[in-house]
């Protein structure tokens, strides 16, 4: 029976995960089977969402998904069943495993969170330079698009070092055999497949971080200025469904930039921008806001295992 339990948890997804229950034991506990039901949402989210296309509003989503799975997972954890059996096993690898990844995945959060803050205050000074260049044509677009575009280049060698942190902790989680009682190891399962879908949102914000900058060139912009000027693609109309947030304010600053435009056309450029950095803004403080609440969940659900393992 307990093999036949074992064999019914995926060893190695494909995409990641297949989208369908992890068929724990029968008899589980009520709070396993609801943090069973928060993997297979997220299990959902992740089988619609494309890591290097993600979107901040679907990775929002993924963060939010995370958030009710640890606050399962905490539920689970102080199940006085769950508590006894991990104390009896706390010298085994599996469970420096478990540590091991509670630590690395809030060193994560911390860094990810850093480079959100000054993405966000560099877009807040393009904001401001696009008000003082509508009111009086102020020249200090450039030279706050230059400090914005050396922040999206920073942040994107800092985060393939993330990426390459993250792809280790995966690999690690398929090294260690279980052979534990039913309640263990579905207990240790779920907080398996919880890391590995962690670090699958994960994946997502870094990647959406670490998009590249899309540079204004004469030959790449003056299509989308002539269309504009002549009235063929409106601002608003030229948001790409395949491009995300950062993509978008790429173009709209871009255009901005491209000249031989009239002062109509001009103004309409500028507004198109601070309309896509806002939204950006927006975005950058959802994504915040979401690390600041896994964070504080990570903390408690590492708290936890560190007091049933010191009992």
């Amino acid at each position: 029976m307990k093999r036949a339990t074992m064999a019914s948890f995926s060893a190695k997804p494909s995409k990641r995960y297949n989208v369908r229950s992890i068929s724990l034991p029968v008899r589980s506990h009520p709070s396993t089977l609801r943090t069973e039901e928060e993997l297979n949402k997220l299990k959902a989210w992740e089988a619609t969402t494309t890591t290097s296309e993600a979107k901040a509003d679907s990775i929002c989503k993924g963060l939010g998904g995370l958030k009710d799975l640890y606050i399962c997972i905490e539920d689970l954890l102080q199940l006085p069943m769950t508590q006894q059996a991990l104390a009896l096993h706390q010298n085994e690898r599996w469970v420096e495993e478990l540590l091991d990844g509670s630590v690395n995945y809030l060193d994560v959060c911390c860094n990810t969170r850093d480079t959100i803050l000054a993405m966000k205050e560099s877009v807040r000074d393009l904001q401001s330079a696009l008000r003082r260049r509508k009111v009086g044509g102020d020249s200090s677009l450039e030279d706050n698009l230059s400090s914005y575009t050396c922040i999206r280049k920073k942040t994107k060698k800092e985060i393939l070092q993330l990426v390459a942190s993250l792809k280790q902790m995966d690999h690690k989680h398929e090294a260690f055999p279980l052979d534990l009682d039913n309640h263990l190891a579905a207990v240790v399962r779920v907080l398996r497949e919880a890391s590995l879908i962690t670090s699958s949102v994960f994946q997502s914000l870094v990647s959406f971080l670490s998009t590249p900058v899309l540079k204004p060139r004469p030959s790449r912009w003056s299509l989308v200025s002539i269309l504009v000027q002549k009235g063929v693609l409106k601002c608003e109309n030229n948001q790409h469904k395949s491009m995300n947030e950062l993509e978008n304010v790429d173009i709209a600053i871009g255009n901005v930039l491209v000249n031989q435009a009239s002062e109509d056309i001009e103004a309409e450029k500028i507004q198109s921008a601070q309309r896509r950095l806002k939204v950006l803004d927006s975005s950058m403080e959802g994504l915040e806001n979401g690390l600041e609440g896994l964070f504080r969940l990570l903390i408690r659900t590492r708290v936890s295992l560190l007091n049933i393992l010191s009992h």
